[in-house]
């Protein structure tokens, strides 16, 4: 096992992070709804890969009542956080969701992308898992986040980030492993999210004075965005 792995099996990442971030599943979970629902979709089976704390399929199940959700997390502490019994049309499970045979309507992998070793082998062996997929990246990487460093080396060391994206390093290196990108959208998380301190939005001003300029020039200049990205697994003949 790698000292990355390690990270979420030894409860480290819990000792460091004991909240699990579940306060802002709701908020994910609104924004998941609403890009899954302009796209059209109605899963009936959802799966949600590195699910942590659970939050996030527990708020979707109220709000897409007659789905059944499945959670996989690899990190034994994630369990703690679960409803036991979990509801009805719920199911948690420590483990890898790639090492079962199941297939899905909806596999997302909610800030899970950026923990990996191996993004590129991952990607690619989940195109198979699922019809769609709801992608969540943080958006590390940003002229300020590069000049300043101690961003960067604060998140790789508090909640593992070990690779860093921009909006289009994130859909490139999708593309790359045979996926078709059909909806992306900042989440205003600077801003917006319920952990989101009033100090926080005090800070985010600037950030919001530089979209005057454009939003894309704004979140590469400043960061502080997160993205949602909606997408399937890519035609032979599109890859």
């Amino acid at each position: 096992m790698s000292e990355t792995e390690k990270k979420y099996t030894s409860g480290q990442y819990l000792s460091d992070n004991p909240s699990w971030d579940i306060e802002d599943s709701a908020w994910k979970a609104g924004k998941i709804a609403e890009l899954v629902s302009t796209a059209g979709l109605a899963p009936a089976k959802v799966c949600d890969i590195g699910c942590g704390a659970g939050g996030v399929i527990l708020e979707l199940k109220k709000i897409f009542p007659a789905a059944t959700f499945y959670g996989f997390d690899v990190a034994p502490d994630a369990e703690k956080f679960w409803p036991k019994p979990a509801p009805e049309g719920v199911s948690f499970k420590v483990g890898n969701a790639l090492a079962s045979g199941e297939t899905y309507d909806l596999a997302m992998l909610i800030d899970v992308v950026e923990h990996l070793e191996n993004p590129f082998a991952f990607l690619s062996a989940l195109r198979g898992k699922a019809s769609h997929f709801v992608f969540h990246f943080p958006l590390d990487l940003s002229a300020f986040s590069v000049a300043r460093e101690t961003p960067l080396l604060h998140v790789r060391k508090k909640v593992g980030h070990v690779n860093y994206f921009t909006r289009n390093l994130a859909l490139e290196l999708l593309t790359d492993c045979g996926y078709k990108v059909l909806d992306a959208r900042y989440s205003g998380a600077y801003w917006n999210t319920p952990s989101c301190a009033w100090t926080a939005k005090l800070a985010a001003l600037p950030r919001l004075f530089a979209r005057l300029l454009g939003t894309d020039f704004a979140v590469r200049l400043l960061g502080g965005e997160t993205l949602f990205v909606l997408a399937e697994a890519a035609s032979k003949k599109q890859e």
